[in-house]
């Protein structure tokens, strides 16, 4: 419903700044209207990400179609550079640069910026509602929300909206200094600073989702619940490596490399791995694969590669609960149990 709704809006919203781009010639009003039109390419693109992602598993796709999600929400992004921040920037700079045009008609303008506000504050309350409900579910803050969430749709939503509303108060700002002073250079740059907030936005937008395409890891506190779930069954001596993969909005896949004790037999082994992966997936929604490899902890190199891959120094208990880890050179080298692999 968020992404139709801004959908709507953004189409309607561009026709009228188009028409009144057009009849006052302002360029900021031109820039507001690719602004739009980019929105709206945007939200058909998200809603293509929603329906794609929800088809289920196949043989050519046996985890699922998740990550198209993160796919055509890039390509969002990338809309939203390519159509509204180039333009923006393009009308901007002829604008000031350029011939000095007449402004005609003011009002028309004033006109659409406000019904364009009211419209688009319509669709940030939506975004905004359904992200803080999402933070509320996860239990996180609504910043920890936006920078880790796992669903880009809404955040991408709530995003462009609110450069939308900003991007309308610098449009007012360039149609009314140009009014007052008589010089197309302030529509100008009002246009120009349309398309920076743009390119902005994209960059922010493009930033996450090529995080969540490469491959990032799910949510540190679930990765905590995981390891010590593990950890605390009684066949267990230790988790050596847990490595953990978002392949979808609240879908995780989970790898976990276990020491178990010596005395299990190869049936009582397999009866312990079908056991534990059940009960992650049934105390964790999220947990849609799990895959676990019976190692010994003493294997030199597989501490190796545990180490080369989080470098040494920190526990991997300390690194989960730090919410900065997602930066691979910030993370520790400690088994997935908190002792060394």
């Amino acid at each position: 419903m968020t992404v139709v709704l801004a959908g709507s809006v953004n189409l309607a919203i561009a026709v009228l700044k188009l028409i009144a781009g057009l009849i006052t010639g302002s360029a900021a009003m031109l820039s507001e209207a690719a602004h739009s039109v980019a929105d709206t390419i945007t939200e058909i693109l998200l809603l293509t990400a929603l329906r794609v992602s929800a088809k289920p598993a196949d043989r050519e796709h046996p985890f699922g179609y998740g990550k198209a999600r993160y796919f055509w929400s890039l390509l969002a992004a990338v809309s939203i550079f390519a159509s509204g921040a180039v333009f923006a920037l393009y009308e901007g700079f002829a604008t000031v640069f350029g011939e000095a045009e007449e402004q005609t008609s003011p009002v028309w303008a004033y006109a659409v910026l406000a019904i364009a506000f009211v419209l688009e504050g319509t669709s940030w309350a939506q975004a905004l509602r359904q992200v803080r409900r999402e933070a509320r579910e996860m239990g996180r803050s609504f910043v920890r929300e936006l920078r880790e969430s796992d669903d880009p749709t809404s955040k991408t939503v709530l995003y462009e909206d609110s450069a939308a509303l900003t991007g309308l108060l610098l449009a007012f700002a360039g149609v009314g200094l140009h009014q007052l002073t008589g010089s197309p250079v302030w529509d100008g740059l009002a246009s120009i600073a349309i398309g920076v907030l743009l390119a902005g936005v994209a960059f922010l937008l493009g930033r996450t989702n090529a995080g969540l395409l490469i491959g990032r890891q799910a949510d540190h506190g679930l990765v905590l619940a995981i390891r010590d779930q593990i950890a605390a069954a009684e066949e267990v001596e230790a988790v050596v490596d847990l490595q953990t993969m978002l392949i979808g909005t609240d879908r995780v896949l989970v790898c976990a490399r276990v020491d178990f004790v010596d005395t299990l037999t190869a049936g009582e082994l397999e009866r312990v791995c079908v056991r534990l992966a059940g009960d992650l997936q049934e105390r964790h929604s999220d947990v849609a694969e799990v895959f676990l490899e019976p190692v010994p902890r003493s294997n030199e190199d597989l501490r190796a590669a545990v180490l080369a891959r989080y470098g040494a120094g920190t526990r991997i208990s300390e690194v989960v609960q730090d919410h900065r880890a997602d930066d691979p050179a910030e993370q520790g080298g400690r088994d997935g149990s908190g002792h060394p692999a």
